[in-house]
């Protein structure tokens, strides 16, 4: 009931033009809620990408994605996206990882959070590690791995990225919010 995946919900060629994108945004490197930077626990470069101009096209789908995994999946109420999109970048060259956390937090956006969405745009190929791991309970499951897939999950979820030790994983995130969970 907590997770769920949507197969080709970007192209490859999409995808590539989403990496493109986010080389063009400004990249940081990864924090925490709060942003706190803690290369332990997260160690990947990040880019926000404009929503309302050139990336609106990758949002709309987002929407559209989430919007329909909801209402088939999960039933949240969910009210809006208050975030803009990110690209997390993870190399191999400083072990690339993202350790156990879950996506609500004491930040005032994060606090609203209820699903999480994650787009694999590097091809599985192209990289080693780095996989999508959500714990369901003490049951891992892993997330999507083909270019352009998506995996869905309750924002309160633990989850991580394991360490790449091999190429980089690009992947996109993006959170929809609505009133606390009760």
């Amino acid at each position: 009931m907590f997770t769920h995946s949507i197969s080709r919900l970007f192209t490859p060629d999409e995808t590539q033009e989403v990496i493109r994108l986010s080389q063009r945004a400004q990249a940081a490197s990864g924090g925490l809620v709060g942003g706190l930077h803690h290369h332990n626990i997260r160690r990947a470069t990040i880019a926000w990408l404009d929503d309302a101009s050139e990336a609106s096209w990758v949002m709309n789908r987002i929407v559209d994605g989430v919007a329909r995994a909801n209402r088939d999946r999960f039933g949240f109420d969910i009210t809006e996206f208050k975030e803009k999109l990110q690209v997390a970048g993870y190399d191999e060259s400083d072990t690339g990882h993202y350790d156990w956390h879950s996506d609500i937090g004491d930040g005032p956006l994060a606090r609203y959070r209820k699903l999480t969405i994650v787009v694999q745009l590097s091809s599985g190929e192209s990289y080693a590690g780095g996989a999508l791991e959500i714990n369901l309970g003490g049951a891992i499951q892993t997330g999507a791995r083909e270019a352009g897939d998506a995996t869905l999950f309750a924002s309160f979820m633990l989850h991580r990225v394991t360490p790449v030790t091999q190429g980089r994983r690009y992947s996109l995130t993006c959170w929809s919010h609505g009133p606390h969970f009760r």
